[in-house]
C-alpha cells in the first residue's frame, strides 16, 4: 500500500485595499485595518497594528504621494505573525529612522519610524519594485493559541 504523507498547510488570512494618497486615505487605512483585525479576532495586536498602519499610511500619503497615484495597504495573518505592508509609488524616497535632533535627510518621516520599530516585534523593512514602487513592511508577533502575548 502506498501511503502519502499528510501535510498540513497553514492558513493565511489576507486583506488588501487601494486608497487615495491623502490624509483621509491614511485615516481610512487605520480604521479598516482595525476592523479587519477584529474580524480575524486579533484584538490583542490591534492597537500596535493600528499605530503601525497609521504611521506607514501617513508616510505614503505625505512622502510617497504622486498626483493621481494611490497607495496600497495589505495585511497577512499567519499562525505566528501579522505582516503589514504599505506600498506607494515613490521608490526614490526611502524611509529613514531618525531621532529628535537629526537633520532632514529628504526621506520619509523618521521619527514615526522609531515608533514602528518599537511596535514591530518581528522587525520592519523596505522592499523595492517593481518600479516605481516601494513597500514598507512591519511584522507583529501573534501569540500561539492558548498563550497570551507577553
Amino acid at each position: 500500500m502506498n501511503e502519502e504523507p499528510t501535510q498540513l498547510l497553514a492558513s493565511v488570512r489576507q486583506f488588501g485595499i487601494q486608497l487615495s494618497a491623502t490624509p483621509r486615505g491614511a485615516r481610512l487605512a487605520r480604521l479598516l485595518a482595525v476592523e479587519q483585525l477584529r474580524t480575524w479576532e486579533l484584538d490583542a495586536v490591534a492597537d500596535a497594528a493600528a499605530q503601525i498602519v497609521a504611521e506607514l499610511a501617513s508616510n505614503a500619503a505625505t512622502h510617497g504621494h504622486v498626483s493621481g497615484r494611490d497607495f496600497q495597504l495589505r495585511m497577512f495573518a499567519l499562525p505566528d505573525v501579522l505582516r503589514i505592508e504599505v506600498t506607494d509609488t515613490r521608490a526614490d524616497r526611502l524611509p529613514e529612522m531618525r531621532t529628535p535632533g537629526d537633520g532632514d535627510g529628504g526621506g520619509e518621516s523618521g521619527r514615526g519610524l522609531v515608533l514602528v520599530d518599537a511596535l514591530a516585534s518581528r522587525g520592519w523593512g523596505v522592499e523595492l519594485g517593481p518600479p516605481p514602487r516601494k513597500t514598507v513592511w512591519a511584522q507583529v508577533e501573534l501569540a500561539p493559541p492558548g498563550r497570551p502575548l507577553a
